[in-house]
């Protein structure tokens, strides 16, 4: 691979990385507040109205740093990415300007009635507002999704002449069999990570005796969303996931599991270390058959092996993809085990008196961003050498006239941007936390 190459690699993959830091938290949040609303509207308890307006806070946090983060990338396809958004605009065009045009400015719109329009608004209209702050949240993803479906899994299009390559039937582009399950996996993700937040700053207020009510509801409420949401993630969402892989991206599939040997019955890796030199997998700990069950409902059937594949088309840096998908399965495991200890404490009455189960929720909030990082990696690792599936190379599409110092000036300057956003975001953040949910009256202070 040329430098040039990958650093448009890099450079792309470290504005992603850290822009989707933000829209995974909105996204989530975008729908506790609507549960916080809900719960308001239908029993009169101020209380949760106040817990929706402090969310709403963070929320307007994540939005704005997102916006902030987003739009370069919709920059770097034409200066990065040059040759690719020639061929593809017109077929990604269609999503990227519906996510722009519909959701980003729905989403916007009520979020500006949402946290200003209280006074003038009827309760069940703040709480359509609400509503339609998550409604455009969730649509931007789906277009999103949309978009990056169609380069794991490109359908409804025809070649053009030379490398264009034409929409041929929007509603195909829209109804892409990968984008369901990917939609639904993703956003799933969303509010496991807001969940994990939630509770997580609840934990803290109930641990610290600050706001202590509002850090129970926090906590009720991030522990039930976040219980039903890890184990969406685990099945069917993850499960139909896995299945379009093992069906459209056999490949993609052997390296995220260190497959090298096609076998029936094959097993599932619970650890070991890929050798791409000796092309094997060193120290395996393995569950017996559990692969081949698990992708195909057949604990004999057959899954292929990256050997039964041509070597320019495997993944470029399948150890790394490899491990990536691996810290995701593993964190994720760990957090379904959380939420589930925490649900049934919270059932039986117990959990808000339990110490190490408080700080445990309380010092989890990074994990969440940390699987969903790694859930992402193995998306887009898996899907190389590809660019869009099948169809465009990754190092086909890639700005000729870019140099590796022209890209490695603005990498260097978008880090040091966004170090200062990232600054300012946790002070923002801070502050709204530490002030708290609620005034408390004493002396007028808070």
């Amino acid at each position: 691979m040329d430098s040039a190459l990958a650093l448009h690699r890099l450079h792309f993959a470290f504005t992603v990385t850290f822009h989707y830091l933000f829209p995974q938290l909105t996204m989530g949040l975008g729908l506790l507040i609507v549960i916080l609303k809900t719960v308001a509207l239908r029993t009169g308890n101020e209380r949760y109205n106040q817990a929706a307006r402090f969310w709403v806070k963070i929320f307007a946090i994540n939005f704005a740093v997102g916006v902030v983060t987003g739009i370069p990338m919709e920059f770097q396809f034409g200066t990065n990415w040059a040759h690719f958004s020639r061929s593809a605009g017109g077929v990604i065009g269609q999503t990227l300007a519906m996510e722009g045009v519909f959701s980003f400015f729905l989403e916007s719109t009520f979020l500006g009635l949402f946290v200003y329009g209280e006074k003038r608004l009827s309760p069940k209209m703040h709480w359509v507002s609400a509503f339609l702050v998550f409604l455009g949240s969730w649509l931007s993803g789906f277009f999103i999704i949309a978009t990056d479906a169609w380069m794991q899994h490109p359908v409804g299009y025809q070649m053009g002449s030379g490398d264009n390559i034409l929409l041929e039937s929007f509603w195909g582009l829209i109804l892409n069999p990968w984008t369901l399950w990917q939609y639904l996996h993703n956003m799933i993700g969303a509010v496991v990570t807001a969940s994990f937040v939630m509770a997580s700053i609840g934990a803290y207020y109930v641990l610290a005796g600050r706001f202590e009510e509002y850090g129970r509801i926090f906590v009720r409420t991030g522990v039930i969303a976040g219980t039903i949401a890890v184990l969406a993630m685990l099945f069917p969402t993850g499960d139909g996931q896995g299945r379009m892989i093992a069906e459209y991206q056999p490949i993609t599939l052997a390296a995220m599991e260190g497959q090298f040997e096609t076998e029936s019955g094959a097993p599932i890796v619970l650890v070991g270390q890929p050798d791409t030199d000796r092309l094997q997998l060193d120290n395996p700990i393995l569950v017996p058959r559990a692969l081949s069950f698990l992708t195909y409902r057949r604990w004999e059937a057959e899954v292929k092996g990256l050997k039964d594949f041509p070597r320019d088309q495997w993944p470029d840096n399948i150890p790394l993809l490899y491990y990536s998908y691996h810290i995701m399965v593993g964190l994720g495991t760990l957090l379904i085990l959380l939420m589930l200890l925490s649900a049934w404490s919270l059932w039986r009455g117990r959990l808000y008196g339990s110490k190490p189960l408080l700080w445990t929720l309380m010092l989890a909030l990074p994990f969440p961003y940390i699987a969903t990082t790694a859930g992402w990696m193995t998306a887009e690792l898996g899907r190389q050498p590809w660019l869009v599936y099948g169809i465009m190379r990754t190092a086909d599409g890639a700005s000729p006239r870019v140099s590796a110092g022209n890209s490695l000036f603005t990498l260097m300057g978008f880090m040091g941007l966004y170090l200062v956003l990232g600054i300012l975001f946790l002070f923002l953040v801070h502050r709204e936390i530490d002030h708290g949910p609620a005034v408390e009256i004493e002396g007028g202070a808070r």
